[in-house]
């Protein structure tokens, strides 16, 4: 389980990336023509490390934007860094977010209908 400093610094994290990635026109073709949901931020215990869980709107082009974000996320950490003040700057790791997947999978799993309207 996450502690509550974890907790906090993650959503401090989603919040500053979020506005980041809305706001910077990027030179990357990929991330210049996707609309991303930073949906979570996982701080490793230490705070110097973090995984960042995106979902590309629409959920296309995943693989491309996941490697476009690695890409950048030597920008995106300064970026962070700026607005978010921590004793470190954590390293940034880009994950795509698959609980929306889990989700409907479970969903439907769950149906007792099997999905049909009848």
């Amino acid at each position: 389980m996450p502690s509550q400093r974890q907790r906090r610094v993650g959503e401090l994290i989603r919040e500053a990336l979020s506005e980041v990635l809305a706001r910077t026109q990027f030179r990357d073709p990929v991330l210049s023509d996707v609309r991303l949901t930073v949906t979570e931020v996982r701080p490793a215990p230490d705070l110097r490390s973090a995984k960042v869980y995106v979902m590309p709107l629409g959920g296309e082009r995943a693989a491309e934007t996941i490697d476009a974000l690695q890409r950048a996320a030597g920008y995106l950490r300064g970026e962070v860094n700026r607005r978010v003040r921590l004793k470190f700057s954590p390293t940034l790791r880009f994950e795509l977010d698959r609980s929306f997947e889990n989700v409907e999978r479970i969903d439907r799993l769950l149906d007792p209908g099997g999905g049909s309207d009848d």
